[in-house]
């Protein structure tokens, strides 16, 4: 997981950005299955399919997305 950049990173391949594909696709939808989530960030560059679950524990952490088991779905819960 990379959070922090270098001079040898690309910033298009960091949990940021992603963090941030999968945020603005929820702000839109409300709910997202995390195969989705995966789709999404692996059309946009097949490398960020890696950040998935770093990405999704990263706003998970925020307390702007929640888990739902039963149907293997994010929820946006922010107003």
């Amino acid at each position: 997981m990379m959070l922090r950049l270098t001079k040898h990173s690309d910033p298009r391949l960091t949990v940021l950005p992603a963090a941030g594909a999968i945020l603005k696709r929820l702000r839109q939808t409300r709910v997202l299955t995390v195969a989705q989530a995966s789709d999404l960030l692996r059309n946009d560059a097949p490398e960020k399919a890696a950040l998935l679950m770093p990405s999704l524990s990263l706003l998970f952490l925020l307390g702007v997305v929640e888990y739902r088991r039963t149907t293997d779905s994010l929820e946006y819960i922010q107003p």
